[in-house]
């Protein structure tokens, strides 16, 4: 499952706030029911247009990922939970909709490795048949 969020006139101050992004990433993962495999990296990006800065903030799960990229003078944020567990996408955009104090939402739900669930083992007759 992989939630795609794109956020709109959020609070600039939050959305600059390194340590504000890094407890977010902390936290965040045990709040959805997932494990935490790495402490979250967060960046301060400056780039050539003052307006493209912003702050990057990335955290492994077991799971796969979460990753958040602001961009506090247009007013803009997009979070990305990806996941190859389940976990409770309307409340995901609830929280960071509250916790980024944004206006409009918009968001997208791509279930990804549907197959990966049912996935069995080839059995070994089958794979030495095949290679002969």
């Amino acid at each position: 499952m992989h939630l795609i969020i794109d956020g709109y006139r959020g609070d600039p101050q939050k959305m600059q706030d390194v340590e504000f992004i890094y407890k977010i990433l902390d936290g965040y993962p045990s709040q959805i029911g997932m494990t935490k495999i790495s402490t979250p990296h967060v960046s301060k990006y400056v780039g050539s247009k003052p307006e493209d800065w912003g702050v990057s903030g990335f955290v492994l799960i077991a799971e796969s990922h979460i990753s958040i990229h602001t961009f506090p003078e247009k007013f803009y944020i997009n979070i990305d939970v990806f996941s190859c567990k389940e976990f409770d996408a309307e409340r995901a955009i609830k929280e960071f909709k509250q916790d980024f104090g944004l206006t409009e939402v918009r968001s997208y739900i791509l279930n990804r490795g549907l197959e990966f669930s049912n996935y069995q083992q080839p059995s070994l007759a089958l794979d030495s048949a095949s290679s002969r």
